[in-house]
């Protein structure tokens, strides 16, 4: 998945976007309203974890206007307010969720899965097509029943095209789950990631699609 930061504690920043890295998730950080608004406009992202105080106004602010124009991302937020109050005015602006600091980092990966889960019409935790099993919360693979060992850049081209088995994925669209801001991205990346993960689940199992992209074979 990858997520969107709006954080302006640097330290903070940081950890979130290292915990949730460990956790698969590819995390982009920027810390006003200004700069979330301008990530939001330009990317795409799974969920977005935005904190209500920020140097420059207010998350909720930032959130109303999210839902005002129809974005529909999940937003999880994040904040030391934790009142009653405060966490009933968040979702009834639109929030999917709400986590007061401090807070344990395991949980908040957690609720970021299940609100980007939920975004998607998912009920379950887990990915399934082809014989394949794909466990986000542990990053566990199985081929069949039998452990897969993938690399964490495998896992996550494989889960972007799990998440909606037959549906033709582009390769920006893998590059976009894949690489942050600050990652350089190799042009044959996807390419190599592709034929890793066919040598490993069968060649048949993911169909290119010329000029468009991949996508996960569906068997009846």
């Amino acid at each position: 998945m990858r997520i969107l930061v709006i954080e302006d504690d640097p330290v903070l920043a940081d950890g979130l976007k290292v915990g949730l890295g460990l956790a698969g998730m590819t995390v982009d950080c920027v810390d006003s309203c200004a700069d979330g608004r301008a990530a939001l406009a330009t990317s795409a992202f799974d969920a977005v974890v935005l904190d209500l105080m920020l140097t420059d106004g207010s998350g909720l602010d930032l959130l109303r206007e999210m839902r005002g124009s129809g974005d529909r991302t999940p937003v999880l937020l994040l904040t030391a307010m934790d009142e009653t109050s405060d966490r009933i005015r968040g979702l009834d602006t639109g929030a999917d969720d709400y986590l007061g600091k401090p807070f344990d980092l395991d949980e908040l990966g957690a609720r970021v899965r299940a609100i980007a889960r939920r975004g998607l019409g998912r009920a379950s935790p887990c990915l399934a097509a082809a014989g394949i099993l794909l466990d986000p919360s542990v990053l566990s693979a199985t081929l069949h029943g039998a452990p897969l060992s993938l690399s964490r850049r495998e896992f996550s081209v494989l889960a972007a095209l799990m998440e909606r088995p037959g549906t033709v994925r582009s390769k920006a669209e893998i590059e976009d789950r894949l690489y942050g801001w600050q990652e350089e991205i190799e042009s044959n990346a996807v390419e190599v990631h592709i034929h890793h993960l066919r040598a490993k689940i069968g060649r048949d199992a993911i169909e290119t699609v010329r000029g468009l992209g991949y996508r996960i074979r569906v068997t009846s």
